[in-house]
């Protein structure tokens, strides 16, 4: 099966200090390392912004390019099943989450019941976009002038890194240095 190119953004708000969240985006993106048939291309900073919806605390967000002969619904329902494996809990609209994993892009869109790829808000939400942007560089002509107009990067402070060990996907947060 052909390898399809994915983005997809990390997300965790739930966690009482920077370290908690900060694991939490590792385990998702240890288990996507992880998945079968996925290949991990590149992984991005790691960046701290406020919350979209109700009350609650500010996030950590990052981004992973993978290579996948899964299909986007396969892979959707597999990290769905990973925000779940993380304590996803799904209560309220845009709540506060241990997780978020979404697809934000994809080199073939798709338009079903179920999915909607590139992601439907990508458009409106730099802590999106500044991670896509540092995994995928190419589509700088598309999405740059989105994040521009949305205020720009921001703030970073660290950043995702993956390495495979003995056969397992280790995924690494590093502090930036300017915290």
């Amino acid at each position: 099966m052909a390898l399809g190119d994915f983005v997809i953004g990390l997300g965790s708000n739930l966690g009482s200090h920077l370290g908690a969240r900060s694991e939490n985006l590792c385990a998702g993106l240890g288990a996507i390392g992880s998945l079968v048939g996925v290949q991990v291309l590149a992984t991005s900073s790691v960046f701290e912004t406020d919350p979209i919806g109700p009350p609650q605390p500010r996030y950590l967000n990052g981004a992973v390019r993978i290579a996948s002969t899964l299909g986007a619904e396969a892979l959707l329902e597999r990290l769905l099943a990973i925000e779940v494996a993380c304590g996803r809990v799904r209560r309220v609209r845009w709540g506060a989450r241990t997780l978020d994993l979404d697809i934000l892009w994809a080199s073939t869109p798709v338009h079903s019941p179920h999915l909607t790829i590139p992601h439907a808000h990508l458009h409106e939400r730099a802590f999106a976009l500044a991670p896509l942007l540092e995994v995928a560089p190419e589509l700088g002509a598309l999405y740059a002038p989105m994040l521009a107009a949305l205020g720009g990067e921001p703030s970073r402070v660290g950043r995702l890194s993956m390495a495979v060990q003995n056969g397992h996907a280790l995924a690494r947060f590093q502090q930036s240095l300017a915290i």
